[in-house]
């Protein structure tokens, strides 16, 4: 039988794949392979592709370099990894390639680099027909078998977070609204779109402490990568309203947002990458301890009830459908 793409979701695709040719190193944020006998490599890639993952008119070339590495560096960050290399493809065409995109492009992605050491190893550079079209590949190293998975929760573990969510969301829409980044009052909003950072140290802490029990990196979505840990780890989680830290303050963004917007943003709306990952409760305080210095917020439980969310607000129990970030 073939795999009909005009009838799935990416999430169903990959999972088609994954089962038809019994993949089983697919299903995480990035794969794990044996470098010597004390370490581990983990390696990802990420494609972004023009007027799909951005588009020129609302962002700088420096911004898309920072973006294209920052994705990547986010998948290495949610399995507990350091990152050490990358490897950079773009192809761009000939209208763009005769200005100085690429240059600058550059510019954004080494100041990103040399923030956290990663060198570039290779790549390539070639001409597209219409679009800007960039392939990003990340490597980060983990001690022997220490790895974060999805596939680690256990009832009864706590749902950590890392900083707070709808902000991508929200800068995406007032960038379909006209707003831009240069004239822009609400540039934190903004940022976290063009140029959002990886929490890459917090990853770092988490692995080198054995700290976490699963994680994953929330660029589809709170509710999207909760289902994601959920269904690796063949678990269900509960999660409380008032404890999902965002970005909104009511009377700040009543005039741009409405109530709905703001809640789909925080629950649903992806691209934050911030780190979602869970805790045996013994290790609490010293997940706190050793955090201290990060803004974390504990979110909720893991529960037994395998492929279940719920959602507690107000008294009121709401299982949640796990949709989310979607690229097609």
């Amino acid at each position: 039988m073939s795999i009909n793409f005009a009838e799935k979701t990416e999430f169903q695709f990959i999972e088609t794949v994954r089962r038809r040719y019994a993949l089983q190193k697919i299903g995480d944020d990035c794969a794990v392979l044996p470098k010597d006998s004390k370490t581990d490599l983990v390696i990802t890639t990420d494609l972004l592709v023009e007027d799909i993952d951005f588009k020129l008119e609302w962002t700088t070339p420096e911004f898309v370099g920072h973006k294209s590495l920052a994705v990547s560096l986010s998948d290495v960050a949610a399995m507990g990894a350091k990152p050490v290399w990358a490897m950079l493809s773009i192809g761009v065409p000939e209208k763009v390639w005769k200005t100085d995109f690429v240059e600058k492009f550059y510019d954004g992605w080494f100041a990103l680099a040399n923030e956290f050491n990663v060198e570039l190893i290779g790549g390539d550079v070639s001409k597209t027909s219409d679009k800007i079209v960039i392939d990003s590949i990340a490597a980060g190293e983990t001690k022997r078998g220490k790895a974060i998975l999805r596939s680690g929760a256990k009832a009864g573990d706590l749902i950590f977070l890392t900083g707070e969510l709808g902000g991508a969301a929200a800068g995406l829409r007032l960038l379909e609204k006209g707003e831009r980044y240069e004239k822009s009052k609400y540039k934190n909003l903004l940022l976290r779109q063009l140029k959002p950072n990886p929490q890459t140290e917090i990853g770092q802490i988490l692995g080198a402490k054995n700290l976490a029990t699963s994680m994953i990196d929330s660029s589809d979505g709170l509710v999207a990568d909760l289902n994601h840990i959920c269904r690796e780890s063949k678990v269900g989680a509960k999660i409380f309203d008032d404890k999902i830290p965002d970005q909104f303050d009511l009377e700040k963004f009543h005039s741009l947002f409405n109530s709905s917007e703001m809640v789909n943003f925080s629950l649903y709306s992806g691209e934050d990458f911030e780190l979602l990952f869970t805790v045996n409760p013994k290790k609490k305080f010293q997940v706190e301890k050793e955090l201290k210095k990060h803004q974390i917020s504990q979110i909720g439980s893991v529960t037994p009830n395998a492929g279940i969310i719920e959602l507690i607000s107000k008294g009121k129990s709401e299982i949640l459908q796990a949709k989310g970030f979607r690229h097609f």
